[in-house]
């Protein structure tokens, strides 16, 4: 097997600590040649050090020499006091610099300091800590690029969930669970695979396996949009259970209704049924990350699927039957169809209104009267005059 190297390099955003005194890491999500993924915590003055000796490594590529030939991205200094404000401020630049880095030719994105710097240390799966202080504050860059970063006003307390059986990963960026581990939620992926950590573990993890504390429910679930948003199918799914769909590369769908476990109820004419969120890419949008993830990871177990559940509350999840998707489905498609239909009658009718006026013969203008012969001597002119004597 070849050398370790960086696909791509993910801000996460930032932790402030208070041990042993206040200060902020940046938390990078960075995805390795073998399909891992792991989150590495790095202060800005670490990261700011890297950067100039990657620099010096390469003079020619970081403009020393030619400006003109500058492709090494440009990291503003440290300020000579790092608060929040700077530590938030700065995540936009932080983020755009990890991209064109592992993006910059082999021989520096490849080399042994940047693999070096991004691999796992210890302090990274084991945090030095201190019980008698707080716990470390959690701030997660906005998911939405066009949201403002300073739109970022508190720290984001992770959700806590609870396994509910056991769960052997299946690739080694994803993390075993037992039944009852207490895992912290970092990202929920509409794909029904959440990053979570598990004290010094951290990996992806089926939402399937993960139920809330405070009720068997989901307070995030959508409820059905019965309207529907279109989709296209990325890849083929050949049904199981009896409520999915079986569907090619290729077909068009509605989506209704989208579940946090990742399998979404879809309509498909007057047929609805379960289908894994992954394989479906919105109409009219181009993501080519959509196709990588395919290759790299398999939809999630449905939780209908799993054995041996130990759940802690005592009622099960509410669920929506196929047969009240389909009914309600259908009422809906009716009352649209029957409401364009209404409109249609109305539109009919102002136009045969309109017909009667349009045939109507239209009227012609009045001719004025021939003015006499004393008016024409008296108000026309000479040339006018001559005409009539």
């Amino acid at each position: 097997m070849g050398d370790a190297f960086i696909r791509h390099i993910e801000l996460l955003g930032y932790e402030k600590r208070f041990f042993p005194s206040q200060h902020y890491v940046y938390m990078f999500l960075v995805k390795w040649n073998d399909l891992s993924e792991k989150v590495v915590y790095r202060r800005f003055t670490e990261i700011y050090e890297f950067h100039k000796a990657l620099k010096e490594m390469f003079p020619i590529e970081s403009g020393d020499i030619n400006i003109e030939n500058r492709i090494i991205p440009h990291l503003p200094a440290p300020k000579w006091f790092d608060g929040q404000r700077s530590t938030q401020n700065r995540q936009g630049t932080l983020a755009e610099y990890c991209h064109t880095l592992v993006n910059l030719p082999h021989k520096i994105s490849r080399c042994l300091h940047v693999v070096s710097f991004f691999k796992v240390r210890h302090d990274d799966m084991n945090p030095v800590t201190d019980s008698q202080i707080k716990k470390p504050e959690v701030f997660l860059l906005p998911k939405d690029s066009k949201k403002n970063l300073t739109d970022i006003t508190g720290p984001i307390v992770l959700q806590t969930y609870r396994a509910i059986a056991d769960y052997e990963k299946s690739s080694t960026s994803e993390m075993a669970l037992k039944a009852g581990d207490m895992v912290d939620v970092v990202e929920k992926s509409e794909n029904g695979w959440w990053f979570c950590q598990l004290k010094n573990k951290r990996g992806w993890v089926p939402a399937a396996y993960l139920e809330p504390m405070d009720g068997p429910d989901e307070s995030e679930e959508q409820e059905p949009n019965y309207a529907g948003e279109v989709y296209t199918v990325q890849k083929s799914y050949t049904a199981v259970e009896e409520d999915e769909l079986t569907l090619k590369e290729g077909d068009t769908i509605e989506v209704i209704h989208k579940l946090l476990d990742g399998w979404w109820v879809i309509r498909k004419d007057e047929t609805t049924g379960y289908y894994p969120a992954m394989y479906l890419q919105k109409a009219g949008e181009v993501d080519t990350s959509v196709k990588s993830e395919l290759r790299n990871r398999g939809a999630p177990p449905r939780r209908s699927t799993i054995r041996n559940v130990k759940s802690i509350h005592r009622q099960g999840r509410k669920q929506i039957s196929q047969e009240t998707y389909r009914r309600n489905s259908k009422k809906y498609i009716q009352k649209q169809q029957k409401m364009q239909g209404n409109f249609q009658n109305k539109a009919n009718v102002i136009i045969e209104k309109k017909e009667p006026e349009d045939n109507k013969p239209k009227a012609q203008p009045a001719v004025p009267p021939r003015p006499s012969k004393d008016l024409i001597l008296n108000r026309c002119t000479e040339s006018t005059r001559s005409k009539i004597l």
